[in-house]
């Protein structure tokens, strides 16, 4: 009976040393599978933040190659930026009899040449031409406001420059990065 017991106690040992191995490899398999899941998961989440960054990086280039060409149009050689202004206002001009409202450094600088020139653009275009210089300046960094009562035709360089970034941003960023 001794006997019986002592080789019945060593069966109920391997069979519970089996089932230990057994749940040892188990909880490893699971560990190890959440251990690969768990850094799955962090290097999916480091590659969003790095096209997070990315894309940061580059809206950050887009945003400056703009602030780029803004500067670049305002900082043109007078007769150049006299040039531009005229053409602003005779392209926007609808009447020829609007007011031109600039910046007050554009206004005091370039207004009444641009003004002159403007006309004389829409006179060679058989238009009429009597656009004149407002009194008023506003908060600008260039370009110019047409006024005609109380229609105004924005042909601010802000204004034209967002809206070429809208329509051009994608080939820009084309251009930019590939």
């Amino acid at each position: 009976m001794l006997e019986n017991a002592r080789h019945e106690a060593t069966e109920i040992l391997r069979s519970f040393e089996k089932l230990t191995e057994q749940a040892r490899e188990d909880t490893l398999s699971r560990g190890q599978l959440e251990a690969e899941e768990h850094a799955a998961r962090l290097i999916g989440a480091a590659k969003q933040d790095a096209r997070k960054i990315r894309l940061a990086n580059k809206q950050q280039l887009l945003d400056r190659t703009f602030e780029t060409a803004m500067e670049q149009l305002i900082s043109l050689p007078e007769e150049q930026y006299v040039d531009l202004l005229a053409r602003l206002a005779f392209r926007a001009s609808r009447t020829g009899s609007e007011q031109i409202i600039f910046s007050m450094s554009d206004r005091a600088r370039f207004g009444k040449k641009a003004v002159i020139d403007a006309n004389r653009l829409l006179e060679n275009a058989r238009r009429p031409a009597s656009l004149t210089l407002s009194e008023q300046t506003r908060p600008i960094k260039g370009g110019l406001v047409l006024a005609d009562g109380r229609i105004e035709i924005n042909c601010t360089l802000e204004t034209i420059i967002r809206t070429l970034r809208t329509d051009t941003a994608a080939e820009v960023a084309n251009i930019l990065f590939n």
